[in-house]
């Protein structure tokens, strides 16, 4: 019924936005096979602090739930709505890994966590080569 937790996105993603995402990875790598260690290294550390899809979904989630709160005090309670349907979406996206606002993420270049992983086991991997080959 509901996907395994690491394949809950990609599973519910278009497969042009996942193709284009490998290409990107093929891209790096390539574009990686000739730096230096450090270079790789970097790199890596960049990638460790990468926002994935899940960390701006929840953020943005956050700062929805939280306006239309502070409006909905303010101004009117009809801005409670706007909380309910952001609990909804993100609820639809705890269990089936796809929501609205997820789409549009993607196409803003937000990766998924097995995306990131991936990219950077690449380089660990290449930057293993490269140590053993020196």
């Amino acid at each position: 019924m509901f996907p395994p937790t690491f394949q809950r996105v990609e599973r519910n993603s278009s497969s042009a936005i996942l193709e284009k995402v490998s290409e990107e990875i093929e891209q790096v790598m390539e574009t990686y096979r000739s730096k230096n260690e450090l270079e790789i290294e970097n790199r890596i550390k960049e990638l460790e602090k990468e926002w994935d899809t899940e960390r701006v979904l929840e953020a943005n989630f956050a700062a929805v739930v939280l306006l239309s709160t502070i409006l909905a005090t303010i101004h009117h309670k009809k801005w409670l709505i706007l909380t309910g349907t952001a609990s909804v979406f993100l609820m639809q996206h705890a269990f089936q890994g796809w929501c609205p606002p997820l789409p549009l993420i993607q196409r803003l270049g937000i990766r998924t966590t097995s995306q990131i992983f991936r990219e950077k086991h690449a380089l660990v991997h290449l930057l293993e080569e490269k140590r053993l080959n020196w």
